[in-house]
């Protein structure tokens, strides 16, 4: 079997040759290259090298042996250099988003990905979190812009993101009854959430419940935009991260709910297995991070504004809810 340290000596008395100067070049004795160069012609069975003649010359046979010797030693130096280099990476990236993200800040991340690694292409899956987390377990993604929790700990890393400010909106046409009646916005409509695996709507089930609602109807939807649009439809309250929808809210199709208490923030992270390039998956993450405080920083700016419209129900709600037992 062929060995590169082999290859190495032989290369470089070929290139100077001197069995002298390869041993000064490689930081090694005159006996330890004359070594590595028998033991490579023993694996080979032929004589590579005619060491009577000065300056050293291959033979017939090793000056065709040189050629590819040189090739795979080459080949050896850029595959290494891989790992020097974090911007040369080129192989397909797997990158598994939830839809909050794909609809918010995903598009500026891409962006800065393909501009700091200019060979990389990219496989996007968006999914919510636990069917993420469950592909990442088996290696059928590489990096996940999710929620986390769902694996553990020991066997994966990650960065923390930017949380979403939820808030739960409703359609104009609900605006009245809602603001004229103390209990209609938990007894008078569903609420509209995502789907029953995702975190989200079981923040959402605890959270009626500490407003009295033991057995809310909730409407559960596995897309984000679905929601936005049954919510501005007037199928129920929609239960949704700030941000995402601030165009509608802005423009009135959406007015926003003033809730007793605030509902859970979204939290996600940036999401990989250790054993898979991790200086390369903690860079890609450090990316992410700058990008969803970028993005959280210009939609508060946006809500701080003074002439931010923004429209709110306010109505006035007793202290308990009046069916709860």
């Amino acid at each position: 079997m062929l060995d590169f340290k082999e290859l190495e000596a032989f290369v470089w008395a070929v290139r100077l040759g001197s069995f002298r100067k390869a041993a000064e070049r490689l930081h090694l004795t005159q006996p330890s290259i004359s070594e590595r160069i028998s033991r490579l012609e023993g694996s080979v069975g032929e004589v590579l090298l005619e060491r009577s003649a000065r300056p050293i010359q291959p033979t017939m046979r090793g000056r065709e042996f040189f050629v590819h010797a040189e090739r795979l030693l080459q080949q050896r130096d850029e595959a290494l250099r891989l790992f020097d280099d974090e911007e040369t990476y080129s192989a397909p990236l797997r990158l598994g988003a939830i839809e909050t993200i794909a609809h918010s800040w995903l598009p500026d991340f891409m962006r800065g990905l393909t501009q700091r690694y200019p060979r990389l292409t990219i496989e996007l899956s968006v999914d919510y979190s636990p069917a993420l987390n469950q592909r990442l377990a088996g290696n059928d993604l590489d990096i996940l812009l999710a929620m986390n929790g769902y694996l553990d700990p020991e066997r994966v890393d990650q960065v923390s993101l930017s949380p979403y400010e939820m808030g739960m909106f409703v359609s104009p046409d609900h605006v009245e009854m809602l603001t004229a009646r103390p209990d209609s916005w938990l007894v008078g409509l569903p609420f509209i959430s995502f789907g029953k695996k995702a975190r989200p709507y079981e923040e959402l089930i605890e959270y009626l419940a500490r407003q009295g609602l033991e057995h809310p109807r909730i409407h559960s939807v596995s897309t984000l935009m679905t929601i936005v649009r049954m919510t501005m439809e007037g199928l129920g309250i929609g239960a949704l991260p700030v941000a995402t929808v601030l165009d509608e809210w802005r423009s009135g199709k959406l007015y926003r709910l003033e809730l007793p208490s605030a509902l859970p923030d979204m939290h996600y992270d940036v999401i990989w297995r250790p054993a898979s390039h991790p200086r390369f998956c903690r860079s890609v993450g450090l990316l992410a991070q700058e990008c969803a405080e970028r993005y959280a920083r210009a939609r508060r700016d946006d809500m701080a504004h003074s002439d931010f419209p923004g429209r709110w129900v306010r109505p006035e709600r007793p202290t308990t809810h009046p069916l709860a037992t």
